[in-house]
């Protein structure tokens, strides 16, 4: 296997194949090893063909009192909300409460570009709204509760960033103002809403719009680790309502996203109008590559909480993880649980201890290296008392000294040996050996 496709196998899921059965006991063992050296806490949950196959907690509900998680703790599920929120409006233009080209005026006529702003253009983010959460102001007020009106002056204070069309940019603002308009229509709260088109209907029992955290109800606190597990503030769930606002289990989200994709939701022409993807953006969707294969999904982050839940079509497999504190990116540990299942053969993590060393001890390290057996070129270079490496026309990752002239790479299971004084090295991945010269 190329060297390009060992060192970013991280950054994408590729090479997948279609697995019958997967190793368990492997996957127990990979939570296991995340449990035992703090690098993350939440729950996550795998179903095939719509029944759940496999489920895993780990870390704590609460650290203070020591309280476990458990397979059905709650979690605040941050922007996976919005696929909620898009199901909940593309419900309401199949009742003809809305249309998709419904102008923003009719709601709110004094946002900046309002006529040209259509409930489509909010829904793939291509409204030019700018997004509140961006602003310092917006740390100031996070954490107390905000009418609907207030919340609304608060977007329409910082205007647009772009002209609706234009390009697409993320922006919480618009989920936001979609939520406010769904009440509007049906005159109901946007946890009504939630309840009746969506939780009931499909047999939610654990999803529902937050408020403040209890952990007496099984919902998690959430922490960030920075020499300990901090616990942090709760933002006030009035502020984002369908941009961030739901809360779930694991199982709940693979339930939403099964009984979505099998049409149990939303029309099929709607969940394809969800799933047509313009400048990045499906409605209330994201799209991720795979080698040959597809999946739709969200991501989350909300305080300490991060989240990904993503639905692969061609094999009907679901897959979500809810964190309430992780020191290790979430996105690897979804890649490292997606490699096991499909028994892709990737190595366990090992967290080796982290060496700090001086920005004047890199530089015996720094240079191109090559090798006869690769068709690519490894720079090492470094960022301040980072040393960094990067392959050629691939994205460049950081390297973590865990031993004299050693550094790892802990999400790619990369390991590099550094021999200065022979201007060399070797290169460790995925059981195999590649040596390189520098230049």
């Amino acid at each position: 296997m190329m060297l390009r496709t060992l060192i970013l196998s991280f950054v994408l899921f590729t090479h997948i194949i279609v697995a019958q059965e997967f190793d368990k006991g492997k996957m127990d063992s990979f939570f296991e090893i995340l449990e035992k050296h703090e690098q993350s806490m939440g729950t996550f949950s795998i179903y095939k063909n719509g029944v759940e196959v496999y489920s895993n907690s780990i870390g704590y509900l609460d650290i203070e009192s020591k309280v476990d998680a458990q397979v059905d703790s709650k979690y605040r599920v941050g922007s996976i909300s919005k696929m909620f929120t898009a199901a909940i409006i593309m419900k309401l233009v199949e009742s003809k409460k809305l249309k998709l080209s419904t102008p923003l005026t009719r709601f709110f006529p004094r946002i900046k570009n309002s006529s040209r702003i259509s409930i489509e253009s909010m829904l793939n983010h291509s409204s030019g709204i700018y997004n509140f959460t961006n602003t310092d102001e917006y740390l100031t007020y996070q954490y107390k509760p905000l009418s609907r009106d207030e919340l609304y002056q608060r977007i329409l204070e910082f205007g647009s960033s772009f002209d609706p069309g234009e390009k697409a940019d993320y922006s919480n603002s618009n989920y936001v103002l979609l939520s406010i308009i769904a009440e509007k229509v049906t005159k109901k709260s946007f946890d009504e809403l939630i309840q009746e088109m969506i939780c009931k209907p499909i047999g939610l029992q654990d999803t529902y719009f937050g408020g403040k955290i209890s952990t007496s109800n099984n919902e998690t606190s959430s922490y960030k680790k920075v020499k300990k597990w901090e616990r942090q503030k709760e933002t006030d769930m009035s502020i984002l309502l369908g941009a961030g606002a739901v809360v779930s289990t694991a199982s709940d989200i693979n339930k939403f996203l099964n009984a979505f994709f099998n049409d149990k939701i939303v029309t099929s022409d709607s969940r394809k109008k969800m799933m047509k993807i313009e400048n990045g953006y499906g409605l209330g969707l994201f799209k991720t590559p795979y080698e040959s294969k597809v999946s739709y999904g969200h991501n989350g982050g909300i305080d300490g909480f991060q989240s990904m839940a993503y639905y692969m079509p061609e094999e009907n497999v679901s897959i979500t993880y809810l964190s309430n504190g992780t020191d290790y990116d979430v996105k690897s540990i979804f890649l490292d649980a997606l490699g096991i299942y499909f028994n892709k053969g990737k190595d366990l993590p090992s967290f080796l201890p982290v060496m700090k060393l001086k920005e004047s001890d890199l530089d015996k390290y720094l240079g191109k290296y090559k090798s006869d057996s690769l068709p690519i070129e490894l720079n090492i270079f470094k960022s301040g008392a980072n040393l960094v490496g990067q392959a050629t026309g691939q994205q460049d990752f950081i390297l973590d000294a865990f031993d004299v002239h050693k550094f790892k790479f802990e999400p790619g299971r990369l390991e590099i040996e550094f021999f200065p004084a022979e201007s060399r090295l070797v290169l460790i991945q995925g059981g195999k050996e590649y040596k390189m010269i520098r230049e």
